[in-house]
């Protein structure tokens, strides 16, 4: 239990920390390649979803984001002792905090990587975080027997 607890702590900080040197290291709506032509540090505010859908609900997100903490609870309860499903439960966890604190302290969303060739939106560590999170949540309901 309280290796996951360390891994959801490590991770949100994670996310923290990246926003945090972007922030300072990166002029806003500025972009630094990292890879050139193939990936961007960028930094931008996202007021909204991706591709700043439903910009402005602000409390759209909040209520969004306490339902699915409950959800999250209720299946780290259900999951107990299924290690990988406890694991992507902890990624989804810490990248739903990562956002819903930005969203709290700012506004908005930090936003910073950028993918040059294919027309995707920016995302961030808790983007990230929540996509692999679901990803393995997903293949271990498929694998389960019942």
């Amino acid at each position: 239990m309280m290796f996951y607890f360390l891994l959801t702590v490590f991770f949100l900080g994670l996310d923290q920390l990246v926003k945090w040197l972007v922030v300072v290291n990166i002029p806003l709506n500025q972009s630094h390649p990292f890879i050139p032509g193939l990936f961007n540090l960028t930094n931008l505010r996202n007021p909204g979803a991706a591709w700043s859908i439903l910009e402005g609900q602000q409390w759209f997100f909040v209520v969004v984001t306490v339902v699915a903490l409950v959800v999250i609870g209720l299946l780290m309860k259900h999951y107990r002792g299924y290690q990988w499903a406890e694991v992507s439960l902890c990624l989804i966890l810490a990248g739903t905090l990562g956002n819903f604190i930005d969203r709290l302290r700012f506004g908005y969303v930090v936003d910073m990587f950028e993918l040059l060739p294919v027309n995707f939106p920016v995302f961030n560590v808790a983007d990230a975080l929540l996509t692999v999170g679901v990803v393995l949540l997903a293949i271990q309901i498929l694998k389960e027997d019942d």
